[in-house]
């Protein structure tokens, strides 16, 4: 009797690959979730904190703008005609003293109290105060800027003079006021050197277009100060130039300058009139633009 051995092959188990199971991760998902929402949250309230720092900056400079400084002037002009006028006698200078307690600092009415004396030689009246600016250092400070004429007499002898001053004023938040820091020497703007630029032809606008164009403007200069608002439309584009309804006479197209620009004739004119109410001779100056169409057009 036989027996049939049946050899059976051995398999090679299988390796389980690992896996990673999200639900055994909550904790580090839910941690990383909020890490995200948080990161979020401060962003978008550091941009909301940068327009909100930025709008309240611009609030602040838009209420120093508004601040009327016409109470300020009114302020400062009083001070000024009291400061700098006086006559030399003891009542006279204690009424002065006494005054000025009304507008400057008690420190500043100390630093003051020897500007006149008894024994000045000289009598002060003003004669004009002009004031040049009044400009915010601050929210409640302002520096004002002015120049005073002063009537001096001395015994018989009268002389005018002329000076610059600049003293700063304290606003609270009553808008009530006193001057911190004393008239202090300083200048003002004086005539600049500055030459305005005249657009230089080059020979861009040739000799007829030239003569058509002063033709056309001594046309329309002649009408233009009695002319109303239709018949300005056959010389003028889109309400360029307005009726002004004056009786002026056209004298003469005193100077022009032409210079061609992206097909359009760029003039800079003197145009002079007299005026015969006052009898004057007056010069106006035009900065147009013109176009050729039929005819010539006052652009702008």
């Amino acid at each position: 009797m036989k027996i049939k051995l049946e050899r059976k092959e051995k398999r090679n188990k299988v390796k389980k690959v690992p896996t990673i199971k999200v639900g055994t991760h909550k904790k580090m998902t839910t941690a990383l979730w909020i890490l995200l929402l948080a990161s979020i949250t401060f962003g978008v309230y550091k941009n909301f904190t940068a327009i909100d720092q930025h709008t309240t900056h611009e609030k602040e400079v838009i209420e120093q703008r508004v601040i009327d400084t016409n109470k300020i002037e009114s302020f400062s002009r009083n001070f000024i005609t009291i400061f700098y006028s006086w006559e030399r006698n003891q009542k006279a200078l204690d009424q002065r003293t006494e005054k000025l307690k009304d507008y400057l600092t008690e420190d500043l009415q100390i630093l003051n109290a020897d500007m006149v004396r008894t024994d000045i030689p000289t009598n002060s009246t003003v004669e004009s105060i002009q004031f040049w600016g009044i400009e915010p250092i601050d929210k409640n400070n302002f520096e004002v800027l002015f120049t005073v004429n002063q009537d001096i007499t001395e015994q018989k002898k009268k002389q005018t003079t002329h000076s610059a001053y600049t003293f700063t004023v304290h606003v609270d938040d009553k808008e009530n006021m006193v001057i911190i820091k004393n008239p202090t020497i300083s200048s003002i703007p004086t005539k600049s050197k500055y030459k305005p630029k005249v657009s230089d032809s080059g020979g861009t606008v040739d000799a007829k277009n030239t003569e058509e164009i002063d033709s056309f403007l001594k046309t329309f200069f002649k009408l233009y100060p009695k002319a109303n608002e239709k018949e300005l439309s056959y010389y003028v584009n889109n309400r360029a130039l307005k009726p002004i309804n004056k009786e002026y006479q056209f004298l003469e197209l005193a100077s022009a300058n032409y210079s061609l620009k992206d097909g359009q004739v760029i003039a800079q004119i003197s145009i002079k009139y007299l005026d015969p109410l006052t009898k004057t001779t007056q010069t106006s100056e035009f900065n147009l633009v013109l176009q050729k169409f039929q005819n010539w057009m006052i652009m702008n």
